[in-house]
């Protein structure tokens, strides 16, 4: 088959708490609105976020034969999926989400030793760009995507993090958070001379992107205005990459893929949950329109 993005692992259940505020004091017993398991992790993110901007997209990754699993084939029924079986189950995430949209991630990763991702889940897709989540499981991909514009997202790497490596120098395009980085220019100077990637952007929040292309010097962008109230800070880096993805793949300029990545995002932190209310092809070029 073909498509216009193949994304690479990450799908999971995320478990999301509406608390009174973070960080939370100890107390015994709290009482939480509703508990709500919904899809999350950022290949689910990507991938339907993508698909709510009109892209062709094939996903493939290993989930557990559990409630869980069935939950994330659900959500995802409407995206060509290829699953393998994941031996110790489908990741979780529990998010506890403050009311200012701020959230802290608990990830449970479900990894097994040395497990993989089976090439015969991808290898009969041909696709314009491939997202690879960052992911145990898809570290062994890049070896099989040669020629293929490839993306990844390291989130929040402190720079050093041995995990993360594969993914930052062997990706052409590769988004982190400045969360847990001390000089993110730094980081970003540090992927480039050590990887092929020709463009990092490094999201900072409300305080809106770096970006750092090979042979050029660092840009700051801003973040895009909020379309309205925040209601939880989950599945907006998700959003920014699709928003991004959707630019690069229809030849706009740089400028404008941080622009579409931006409103993208800041439509995510305006809707409750991870990935189940992207925004829509017509709805962001509007916004994107209006805030240039």
């Amino acid at each position: 088959m073909t498509c216009d993005v193949l994304v690479l692992g990450g799908a999971g259940v995320d478990t999301t708490v509406y608390v009174p505020e973070l960080p939370l004091p100890y107390r015994d017993t709290y009482p939480v609105p509703p508990v709500v398991d919904r899809i999350g992790n950022t290949g689910s993110g990507v991938s339907l976020g993508c698909a709510a901007l009109g892209m062709d997209v094939a996903f493939a990754d290993l989930i557990g034969d559990d409630p869980q699993g069935a939950l994330v084939r659900d959500a995802l029924r409407h995206v060509a999926c290829a699953w393998g079986t994941a031996a110790g189950g489908t990741r979780r995430s529990v998010l506890l989400v403050a009311p200012d949209g701020r959230r802290t991630s608990f990830f449970d990763a479900k990894a097994t030793p040395g497990e993989r991702l089976p090439r015969a889940l991808y290898a009969g897709v041909r696709a314009r760009h491939v997202h690879v989540s960052l992911s145990d499981i898809c570290r062994d991909v890049f070896d099989d995507l040669g020629g293929v514009p490839v993306s990844t997202d390291l989130h929040d790497w402190d720079g050093a993090d041995d995990f993360h490596q594969d993914f930052a120098y062997r990706s052409d395009l590769v988004f982190l958070s400045a969360t847990a980085l001390e000089d993110p220019v730094a980081a970003m100077r540090g992927i480039l001379a050590r990887g092929r990637a020709r463009t990092v952007v490094c999201t900072r929040g409300a305080g809106g992107c770096l970006v750092l292309t090979r042979g050029g010097e660092v840009r700051a962008f801003p973040a895009a205005p909020l379309p309205a109230p925040v209601a939880d800070s989950n599945g907006a880096g998700d959003a920014f990459v699709s928003g991004f993805l959707y630019g690069t793949l229809n030849g706009l300029p740089l400028e404008r893929c941080v622009t579409l990545g931006a409103v993208a995002g800041a439509h995510a932190c305006t809707v409750p949950g991870t990935h189940e209310s992207p925004i829509t092809e017509p709805v962001l070029l509007a916004r994107a329109s209006a805030d240039i």
